[in-house]
C-alpha cells in the first residue's frame, strides 16, 4: 500500500515536531490548562514550569523534559512498584500494534511509555477516544504527547469513512514511519474486569486492506499486553456506575464523571503495576484458512489476542481471594494468608463507604468490587491447557 500523503491524517495525527513550540505557547496562555497544571506542580511554580516548556522544540523534549519527570513523580506517590515484561519484541527497532486490556483512562498508556522511556526504546502513539476531549486544550495536550484521535462522536453514515481513515493511519505509522501504536481492546475500560477484545475493534484495523483480513492483521505485527493493578483506585466509581445503571437502564455517565474518573486513576493508590507482552499473534493468524471467512477470523484473531493476556496478567492475594469468593472454592487458599483475607474485606468495606448514592445495595456492590479483582484469574483459569 502506498504512502498516505502527508496532510491526509492532518485531523487525527499527533502534533509534528515543529508545530510544538506554538502548541506549547497556546497552552501557557490557556487559564484553564493552569488552573487543571498548577496544583499538580509543587514543589515548582508555574513560572518555573512555564519557563521548562517554552524549551521544549520537540514532541521528544516534551516527553522527556516534562511528561517523564512528572510521571516519575507520580509514579513514586501513587505506586509501589511499576514493572515491565517482555521488551524483546521491540529490541530490533521493529514497529508494532499494541492491544492491551483498559483499566485506566489516562494511566495505561502513560505508564507504558515511561517503561518505553525506561528500556530506551521509542515511545508509542497513543489512540484516545474524542469523547475524551473535554477542551480545546486537552485535545492539543494529549496531540502534543503523541496521541492519535479516535472520532466516536461522528454519524452512523460517517462512522465507515471514519474508521477506514483511522484504518490507514494505523497502518501508516506502524509500516511507513516504524512507529509502534497502543490501542485499548475495546471501547471504554471493561468496568468488570473480564477483558474481552471487540472484533469491532479489529475489523476497523483491517478496513485498509479489507478484502484481505488475515494479511491485514499480519502486517500490523500486534502484540498482547497485559495490565495489572494492585489496586485500582476507579474501582468504587466503577461499582457505583454498575448500580446506577441497574437501577436506571437509560443512566449515562456525564463529562463531570469523565473527569473524576481521571482524577481518581491519576491520583489515587494503584500499589503494585505491571506491563507484561505477550507473544505476537502473527503465528495464530498464519494458521487461519484462506476459506475462512472475515467474521471468523475477526473471531480467531480476538481469540488469539484474549489468551495471550490472559495467560500474562500478574496476581495478587486480593485476586485470588476474589475469586475464590466468586466461584465458592479453595482453589488458591494456599496464595493467600487469613490476614490477607481480612485486609481484603477491610479494603471492599472502605472501597464502598467512598460510594454516596441513593438506595446503597452493599451486597451488589461488594459483589461487583470482588468480581473486579476476581475475573482476570477466572479468564487465566480458562486458557490453562490451551
Amino acid at each position: 500500500m502506498k504512502t498516505q500523503p502527508e496532510n491526509n491524517f492532518d485531523d487525527i495525527r499527533p502534533l509534528h515536531d515543529n508545530e510544538v513550540p506554538a502548541a506549547i505557547k497556546s497552552l501557557l496562555a490557556n487559564d484553564y490548562f493552569r488552573r487543571a497544571v498548577e496544583p499538580l506542580l509543587k514543589p515548582l511554580t508555574w513560572e518555573m514550569f512555564s519557563g521548562a516548556m517554552l524549551m521544549c522544540q520537540s514532541v521528544h523534549d516534551f516527553q522527556s523534559n516534562i511528561i517523564y519527570p512528572f510521571m516519575k513523580q507520580l509514579i513514586a506517590k501513587t505506586t509501589s512498584e511499576l514493572t515491565g515484561i517482555g521488551f524483546d519484541h521491540f529490541e530490533n527497532g521493529s514497529s508494532h500494534v499494541i492491544i492491551s486490556n483498559h483499566r485506566d483512562i489516562v494511566l495505561d498508556a502513560a505508564f507504558l511509555n515511561i517503561l518505553f522511556f525506561d528500556e530506551k526504546i521509542n515511545t508509542s502513539e497513543i489512540a484516545i477516544g474524542d469523547n475524551l476531549l473535554i477542551y480545546p486544550w486537552i485535545t492539543e495536550l494529549v496531540r502534543l504527547n503523541k496521541s492519535f484521535i479516535v472520532k466516536r462522536g461522528v454519524s452512523v453514515r460517517e462512522m465507515l469513512n471514519t474508521s477506514k481513515h483511522l484504518s490507514e493511519y494505523i497502518f501508516d505509522t506502524v509500516n511507513n514511519r516504524n512507529q509502534s501504536v497502543w490501542i485499548a481492546q475495546r471501547e471504554g475500560r471493561a468496568k468488570d474486569s473480564d477483558d474481552k477484545t471487540q472484533t469491532s475493534l479489529l475489523k476497523m484495523l483491517t478496513l485498509y486492506n479489507s478484502s484481505k483480513p488475515v494479511e491485514a492483521l499480519e502486517s500490523l505485527n500486534i502484540v498482547p499486553l497485559s495490565i495489572t493493578y494492585e489496586f485500582d483506585p476507579c474501582d468504587f466509581l466503577k461499582a457505583k456506575e454498575y448500580q446506577l445503571k441497574r437501577d436506571n437502564p437509560e443512566h449515562r455517565k456525564s463529562q463531570a464523571d469523565d473527569i473524576e474518573n481521571m482524577q481518581t486513576g491519576i491520583m489515587g493508590y494503584k500499589g503494585k503495576v505491571f506491563f507484561r507482552f505477550g507473544k505476537q499473534i502473527n503465528g495464530e493468524l498464519s494458521e487461519i484458512g484462506a476459506d475462512v471467512n472475515r467474521t471468523k477470523v475477526l473471531e480467531l484473531a480476538a481469540e488469539a489476542i484474549d489468551t495471550e493476556i490472559y495467560r500474562n496478567y500478574v496476581f495478587f492475594p486480593i485476586n485470588y481471594i476474589a475469586y475464590d469468593l466468586m466461584e465458592n472454592s479453595n482453589s488458591f487458599a494456599d496464595k493467600y494468608t487469613d490476614e490477607d483475607k481480612a485486609f481484603f474485606d477491610k479494603y471492599i468495606d472502605g472501597q464502598i463507604a467512598k460510594i454516596d448514592i441513593l438506595d446503597k445495595d452493599y451486597d451488589f456492590l461488594r459483589e461487583k468490587l470482588i468480581e473486579m479483582y476476581g475475573n482476570t484469574v477466572k479468564n487465566f483459569v480458562s486458557v490453562q491447557g490451551a
